[in-house]
């Protein structure tokens, strides 16, 4: 069974090119409910598993106060796993193949409003101050191009295409995407460059934005950012690299732009993962259908 687990964290590695995080959860997810198969079904091993057992199975984690949420993804990482199997033939078909995923609650993520990113766009920065012009800049690229906090880590100096105002994103799944930069953004990626050309050490890397100890930067330490960047500006319970993400898509769909370009943006690879940023721009939404609806103008 080991082996065909190894075989299964080989395939999604290398044809479904999924990140060493989201393999190891998987590994670990198979690992545990392989641990309850063995002392609570008659299956002898995870290829003699019925629907039954899975069904024992979420109640049993359902039991321990599991959410909703946390049982969906570790019986999706099952899924994966049988879904391998049927294609290797060595299932005949998958036990989860009718499962349908259990209701979880939706989460409104509430994005920060365009006054308080004017507020941030507005801060006095010393433009001589390295860690100063990073940090905005970290902030800037988060905002004006909506990538995620581990693309912002990836990127590297040969991904900024100064002559075409661009930038290289390394998305999931290692799918790149080309996002087009504000004259702004861009003016702040020159000043963090040619800065980091005076400091008293030359520093050989190939990634955009170091650290204080010049290597690559920690998702801890952009998450602290960022947090640490809105908390004298917005009340909002959470101040993430994530919500600077949702304000991105957000602001784009109020004024105006299509979903499919939002989508292309953001790099997701459907649009029901975008369409989650539609609701925030309901309400602007509703004004233009008051004002605009030929009943309302008479």
């Amino acid at each position: 069974m080991e082996e065909i687990i190894i075989a299964f964290s080989e395939y999604l590695l290398k044809e479904k090119k999924y990140s060493i995080h989201t393999i190891r959860a998987y590994q670990r997810d198979i690992e545990f409910f392989k641990i309850f198969i063995l002392t609570h079904s008659h299956a002898s091993n995870l290829l003699d598993v019925e629907y039954q057992s899975i069904r024992f199975w979420i109640i049993s984690l359902s039991e321990q106060n599991t959410s909703n949420q946390t049982i969906n993804r570790k019986i999706a990482s099952l899924k994966a796993f049988y879904k391998f199997l049927a294609k290797c033939k060595l299932i005949q078909n998958s036990p989860l193949v009718n499962h349908k995923a259990l209701k979880t609650p939706k989460k409104i993520q509430i994005p920060f409003s365009e006054n308080e990113l004017v507020s941030v766009e507005n801060f006095e920065i010393d433009r001589n101050d390295i860690v100063s012009v990073r940090n905005r800049l970290i902030v800037e690229l988060l905002y004006t191009t909506g990538m995620r906090r581990s693309e912002l880590i990836q990127l590297k100096v040969s991904d900024f295409d100064t002559a075409n105002q661009t930038i290289k994103v390394l998305g999931k799944r290692n799918k790149e995407r080309i996002i087009p930069l504000l004259e702004t953004t861009v003016s702040w990626i020159t000043c963090y460059q040619n800065l980091l050309k005076q400091g008293d050490k030359i520093v050989k890397s190939d990634v955009l934005i170091l650290s204080n100890t010049s290597n690559k930067l920690s998702e801890s330490f952009v998450y602290r950012l960022i947090n640490t960047y809105f908390s004298d500006i917005s009340e909002k319970v959470k101040k993430s690299p994530h919500v600077l993400r949702h304000s991105f898509a957000t602001h784009l769909l109020n004024h105006g732009a299509d979903l499919n370009s939002v989508k292309e943006l953001l790099g997701h690879s459907s649009l029901a993962s975008t369409q989650i940023y539609t609701h925030s721009s309901l309400s602007e939404l509703k004004n233009v259908y008051q004002k605009a609806h030929p009943r309302n103008l008479k």
